[in-house]
């Protein structure tokens, strides 16, 4: 693990309150641990606050989602450039609920990514394979489709300073997780399948699992070679636990 990151995404919860709260008790948990870039993505309403909050810190924001479009008639949407103009740096696309719920293809995906680069911004690409497709033994065909719809039109240069990270559909917010085998088997398939094209590339990429990971499995997910840290769901909207996941890393990390 040369340069973890540890991420929360806050998905659909929060409120001034508990972004204050929440932001401060962070502040505190992880103040003087070092090792590991950390960041987290409040909901949109709440970046600016969350960016104010944050200063002075070594907590990096990110944001869960951006469009396509920079400017325009898009009712709604959000724009890479105004994404940078508040402060975020890490932007989760791909995530398996905007896929499912919001009919995000793979190709719509690669274009968020393509502007995200453009602007300057870090693109935190999700990917990962359903319980079906696990079962039917298709986890590398999955996340190698997904892969390619950014290295086949852009390039695997575009993964320079990126940040992927593998979701196993199931293990989102159920409660399972994939064992740290599991995971460092599909980690380390994903920078084999980068480094086809570009093996020094595929070495500095960022590849965090996301799936339940919480206080009580991070330790032993981040001993295996290619696992970079971790998105962060559930976890991530406590202080504790979530300090408590960046802590694991930056240990894993030292030794």
């Amino acid at each position: 693990m040369l340069h973890p990151l540890v991420m929360g995404n806050w998905k659909l919860n929060g409120s001034k309150q508990m972004t204050s709260e929440l932001i401060d008790g962070l502040r505190k948990a992880l103040s003087g641990v070092e090792g590991c870039g950390v960041a987290i993505a409040p909901p949109a309403l709440y970046l600016d606050q969350a960016k104010h909050a944050l200063s002075g810190s070594h907590i990096a924001l990110g944001a869960q989602n951006v469009d396509v479009n920079l400017s325009g008639a898009f009712t709604g949407d959000t724009s890479a450039e105004m994404l940078k103009d508040i402060g975020a740096k890490y932007i989760i696309i791909g995530h398996s609920e905007r896929r499912t719920y919001h009919k995000e293809s793979d190709e719509f995906t690669a274009k968020k990514f393509a502007v995200l680069k453009t602007a300057g911004l870090v693109p935190v690409l999700c990917i990962g394979e359903t319980e079906a497709e696990n079962k039917a033994g298709k986890t590398e065909e999955v996340c190698a489709r997904q892969l390619d719809a950014v290295l086949e039109t852009q390039g695997a240069e575009a993964f320079t300073d990126a940040v992927i990270a593998y979701e196993p559909i199931w293990a989102i917010g159920t409660g399972k997780s994939a064992t740290p085998a599991q995971a460092q088997a599909v980690h380390k398939f994903i920078r084999d399948h980068i480094a086809k094209k570009d093996a020094a590339v595929a070495e500095q990429v960022v590849i965090q699992y996301g799936g339940s990971v919480n206080d009580k499995n991070a330790a032993e997910l981040f001993t295996q070679p290619d696992i970079d840290g971790a998105l962060v769901g559930g976890a991530s909207l406590k202080a504790d636990a979530f300090a408590a996941i960046v802590k694991a890393a930056a240990e894993a990390k030292q030794a």
